[in-house]
């Protein structure tokens, strides 16, 4: 089962800023970043029940080289990314935009 994979304007706000903090600590750091996160968006769109379920539906994926992760739920049309946050920070972020 392929999807289409769609963040969130939350999830989008959280990869640009991390991108760019990332650019901000070394040149070339945050395409290296945006490129973990596709190469983990392609992976969920061609088998989006691989990851682990955490909680009413939501999955989550991490990144190999970055201590991100990204928290999406399988639609019937699509895969929702809700969240793209640093691993340590509180789920409850990702838990508040439902």
């Amino acid at each position: 089962m392929s999807l289409p994979v769609v963040l969130r304007p939350e999830a989008q706000e959280d990869l640009l800023a991390a991108q760019d903090w990332y650019e901000k600590q070394r040149s070339g750091l945050g395409e290296a970043f945006t490129s973990a996160v596709e190469a983990v968006v392609e992976r969920i769109e061609e088998r989006p029940e691989t990851y682990v379920v955490i909680r009413q539906g939501v999955h989550r994926a991490k990144l190999k080289r970055f201590p991100y992760v990204l928290y999406y739920r399988v639609l019937s049309d699509r895969v929702e990314v809700l969240a793209v946050l640093h691993g340590r920070r509180d789920p409850g972020t990702w838990q508040k935009r439902g």
